[in-house]
């Protein structure tokens, strides 16, 4: 019995160190980084990716992301198109100006190393404008702001080019006023502007510095008139109504805004088997993002429409992920006219 028993220990010796050459290392498992690139600490995309990243580490232990913050959207497309990002955080106004090699982008194609591609699209962000609750009465629209100073957004941001654009649709010659974020309120209230952006993520959210600034000082929201709306949809910008509850004692019901599309996307160096898994990942934990940040309760309540509707508007100017057109295919929500818009290697 002693004999037996030793012989079986013996085996054991022998075995044990075979069956532990097959337990993987951390070291084999080879964690891919991302060092996914977002706007400036204070952002609402600031605060919305911190709020993914930490979710998708969990989901997604194969990879390691780095939440790095930049001045603004533009940088990050910027920096992922001369190889300084592995991710970045692209609107549908800034791949229309990179695709045209206008705007902000205006020679910025000679410097290009690699073409940006959609791959998730999180949220809409909608724009318009807040000036002093005491001077409300005196605006009729937006358009009794010409020729007076405004503060539309720090320069290199997509939501000022957002802002601008509609500004300029109905013809708001306006006097562009640059001012750091936390000067925006004092500067309202001494008359050095007369009006200021105000924006929200996702119809539910403004920005963290919108609401100080509304907080520090009494602001009301400017709505566009009926002509002025009627005028932006006629040139294919989308004006919609959001709960005035959403901002400080905006001094209406609802607030008329005109939206555009933001995303967080990677590159074809990330697969197409990856991001299909991330935005099959998104899906399942989208309530909890929601929860997080309410910017992401238009994922929770429609994926995938807000796929489809940020594909839409930027399709012409920037290439689709496979890994995003897959999934769009498998949740019927593809259009075969966008065949050729796959981007691939």
């Amino acid at each position: 019995m002693k004999h037996r028993l030793m012989a079986v220990i013996a085996g054991l010796l022998i075995a044990l160190p075979l069956g532990l050459s097959h337990i993987p290392t951390a070291e084999a498992q080879q964690v891919k980084q991302l060092r996914w690139a977002t706007s400036a600490v204070g952002s609402a995309g600031h605060r919305a990716k911190v709020a993914l990243m930490a979710m998708l580490n969990r989901e997604m232990p194969d990879y390691s992301i780095t939440v790095l913050p930049t001045p603004g959207a533009l940088a990050t497309v910027r920096g992922y198109a001369t190889n300084q990002f592995d991710g970045y955080y692209g609107a549908d106004i800034a791949f229309r100006e990179l695709s045209t090699d206008s705007g902000r982008f205006r020679g910025f194609s000679a410097q290009m190393q690699r073409e940006p591609v959609q791959s998730f699209w999180a949220y809409t962000m909608e724009v318009g404008l807040g000036v002093r609750a005491g001077d409300r009465d005196k605006y009729a629209g937006w358009g009794d702001l010409k020729g007076r100073p405004a503060f539309t957004g720090p320069a290199p941001w997509d939501v000022r080019a957002q802002l601008e654009r509609a500004m300029d649709t109905l013809d708001v010659g306006h006097r562009y006023t640059e001012l750091d974020l936390g000067l925006a309120a004092s500067s309202l209230s001494e008359g050095n502007i007369d009006a200021f952006i105000i924006y929200s993520t996702g119809e539910a959210s403004p920005a963290p510095w919108v609401n100080e600034a509304m907080m520090a000082t009494d602001v009301a929201a400017l709505n566009p008139s009926e002509d002025e709306v009627a005028k932006l949809r006629a040139a294919g910008l989308d004006v919609v109504e959001v709960d005035g509850g959403i901002f400080r004692n905006p001094g209406v019901d609802k607030v008329m805004l005109v939206p555009f599309f933001y995303g967080f996307h990677v590159g074809l160096e990330v697969p197409e088997e990856d991001v299909y898994r991330m935005l099959t990942t998104i899906e399942a934990n989208a309530g909890e993002l929601a929860q997080s940040d309410s910017a992401f309760r238009q994922i929770a309540a429609d994926m995938v429409g807000i796929q489809r509707r940020g594909v839409a508007a930027s399709v012409d100017s920037v290439k689709v992920h496979p890994g995003l057109a897959r999934y769009m295919k498998e949740k019927g929500a593809w259009d075969e006219a966008w065949n050729d818009r796959i981007a691939s290697r």
